[in-house]
């Protein structure tokens, strides 16, 4: 590599802590507002309120803490003296087990610091790290994100170069038809839908309705646990390709149209190449730039979003699940590791694609950026 490269991309790493710091700063601040934290849903707890944790309080606390053998020891009815209130010492010890008896700038400032070291701390609910949390779900986002991405690309390249090749045929208005239907369709509709009607909801129960594999999988042989595994994997993913690929599909027929359009091809038909050589060699080479640099983003993109309702539906406990339920759950360590992960990632995904797109089109410099 250049010595310009080499400068571009430190500039763009030293870039990239501003950017997770401001990220990180207004998520943080944001979370000062919301009600019913951690220490309110605590004293909730302490004074019988199971009804605001759906009738449980299991993996309320801190493991290890006395207020949480208490709590968990307990029923609502051996509450009935924390009814009348509870006092301040009690207060300040369910603060300082979840770290708020700090000020705000402290909690902020030992948060960057155990994330630079990548330690992203202990869940409030759950009773594990967050790393640990994030690796149990990482199966299932990869699962999804990784086939959804494969399919997607696998089916969208050839059908946009067919379609603008066969541009204003019967075959490109067909299948333009059945590409928009698929994409106006929303997936957690069109997942209702499947689960209906292939799922054992009225008619047919043709494939499975939670998880990624059948009780017993570990007894199956190769061949059966990678059949039993896509068997679960179909539903899902029908539901995550037929809205992203039409996107794709459409974004590479109009791309070669335009690189149709311009004066290099008619010039190559001109010297007597063929309609083969031109889209080919010519024509797909520049066409393709956009669509290759945007695979880092795409692929990120896939992990990380847009599956959150997919995996709710499925019953696929997931990354995304796992960021909403911490949101709803206000487990505030859960909600800034996971989004330090996420923005990180995108981050990496951006650099790598305007690495990328340098790699494939030599016409673009780092010189003056």
């Amino acid at each position: 590599m250049s010595k310009t490269l080499y400068i571009y991309i430190i500039k763009r790493l030293l870039l990239m802590v501003p950017t997770l710091l401001g990220i990180l700063a207004v998520t943080f601040t944001i979370i000062q507002f919301v009600p019913g934290g951690p220490v309110e849903q605590m004293l909730q707890l302490l004074k019988g309120d199971h009804a605001a944790f759906g009738g449980s309080s299991a993996g309320v606390a801190l493991p290890g803490s006395s207020i949480g053998a208490e709590v968990g020891q307990r029923g609502s009815n051996d509450f009935y003296r924390g009814r009348s209130g509870i006092d301040e010492e009690r207060v300040n010890e369910i603060k300082k087990l979840y770290g708020f008896d700090k000020p705000a700038h402290e909690r902020f400032a030992e948060m960057v610091v155990r994330f630079a070291k990548f330690d992203l701390g202990d869940s409030f609910f759950y009773n594990k790290d967050v790393w640990s949390l994030m690796k149990e779900k990482l199966p299932v986002s990869i699962s999804l994100g990784l086939w959804s991405f494969l399919l997607t690309y696998i089916i969208s390249l050839p059908l946009g170069i067919s379609k603008a090749v066969r541009h204003g045929s019967a075959f490109d208005i067909s299948t333009s038809f059945l590409v928009l239907v698929g994409y106006a369709i929303p997936g957690f509709v069109l997942g209702v839908i499947l689960l209906v009607f292939l799922g054992g909801g009225s008619f047919l129960q043709l494939f499975p309705l939670r998880g990624l594999t059948s009780e017993g999988w570990e007894n199956l042989s190769f061949l059966s646990k990678v059949l039993d595994y896509l068997w679960h994997l179909f539903l899902p993913l029908t539901c995550l390709v037929l809205g992203s690929f039409a996107v794709l599909t459409m974004l590479t027929k109009n791309i070669i149209l335009e690189e149709v359009s311009k004066q290099y091809v008619k010039t190559a038909r001109a010297k007597g190449l063929t309609e083969n050589k031109v889209l080919w060699k010519h024509v797909l080479r520049n066409a393709l730039i956009p669509i290759i640099t945007g695979f880092p983003a795409a692929f990120v993109g896939a992990f990380f979003t847009g599956a959150l309702l997919i995996e709710t539906l499925f019953s696929l406990d997931g990354l995304g699940l796992l960021s909403y339920e911490a949101v709803m759950k206000r487990d505030y360590p859960v909600v800034m590791g996971t989004l330090f992960f996420f923005s990180l990632v995108a981050l990496v995904a951006k650099l790598i694609n305007d690495l990328l797109y340098v790699w494939v089109d030599p016409r673009v410099k780092f010189e003056g950026s």
